[in-house]
C-alpha cells in the first residue's frame, strides 16, 4: 500500500488487561506480522507502561522507534501506536476515540468481563476508528454510531439511547433494527 507520506499512520491498537494479556489488538505494520513478535511486543510495551500513572490523563513515550499513546481504565489498558514520525496528538486523538467509544458503547461499563461479553463491538470500535493503519474517525458518538449501525438519520443520538435503554428495551429495540434493516 502507498501511502502519501503526510498521511497520518497508526501501526497498532492494543487493548490489554491489568496483566499484559491481550484482549484486542489490530497491527497494521509488517514488523509484527507474525503471532509471536506481537506477544513480544505486547509484553515489552506492558513491562514499561504499567507501573506508569495514566489514569487521569493519556501518556506519551518512545519505545523500540515506536510512539506509544496509552491511557489505563480501571482493568483495561488502551494503546495507539505510530512511528517516530507521527504527530502525538493525532495519536492521542485516535486513541480518545477508540476509547472513549468503548465507554458509549458500553455505557460506560468500562472493565475487562463487559469488554468480553461485548467483544465484537470493540472490535468493530476499532475497525472504524483506523483501517489498514490510515485514521478513518476520531469523533467518539461517529464511531459508536457506525458500530451500533445508526445513520445520521436517527432521529436521538445514540449516547442518549443507550443511557435511557434497560437491558430488556436495548435487545427489543437491536431486534427492531434488524428487522428493519432486513426488511429495506
Amino acid at each position: 500500500m502507498d501511502v502519501d507520506p503526510t498521511v497520518p499512520v497508526v501501526k497498532s491498537m492494543l487493548l490489554l488487561d491489568s496483566e499484559g494479556k491481550r484482549i484486542a489488538v489490530k497491527y497494521y505494520a509488517p514488523e509484527w506480522a507474525t503471532v509471536t513478535a506481537q506477544a513480544n511486543y505486547e509484553r515489552s510495551v506492558f513491562s514499561k507502561t504499567s507501573r506508569t500513572n495514566a489514569r487521569l490523563e493519556a501518556e506519551i513515550t518512545t519505545f523500540s522507534d515506536v510512539i506509544v499513546v496509552y491511557k489505563f481504565l480501571g482493568d483495561l489498558m488502551f494503546y495507539v501506536t505510530g512511528s517516530q514520525d507521527e504527530n502525538e496528538l493525532i495519536l492521542y486523538q485516535v486513541l480518545q476515540g477508540f476509547y472513549e467509544s468503548i465507554s458509549l458503547l458500553l455505557r460506560g461499563a468500562v472493565e475487562k468481563k463487559t469488554v468480553l461479553e461485548n467483544l465484537d463491538l470493540v472490535l468493530l470500535a476499532m475497525d472504524e476508528t483506523v483501517d489498514g493503519g490510515l485514521i478513518l474517525e476520531t469523533d467518539p458518538s461517529t464511531i459508536a454510531s457506525r458500530v451500533a449501525m445508526r445513520g445520521a438519520d436517527a432521529d436521538v443520538p445514540l449516547a442518549e439511547q443507550l443511557r435511557n435503554q434497560t437491558f430488556s428495551k436495548a435487545l427489543a429495540t437491536a431486534k427492531e433494527q434488524i428487522a428493519r434493516s432486513l426488511l429495506k
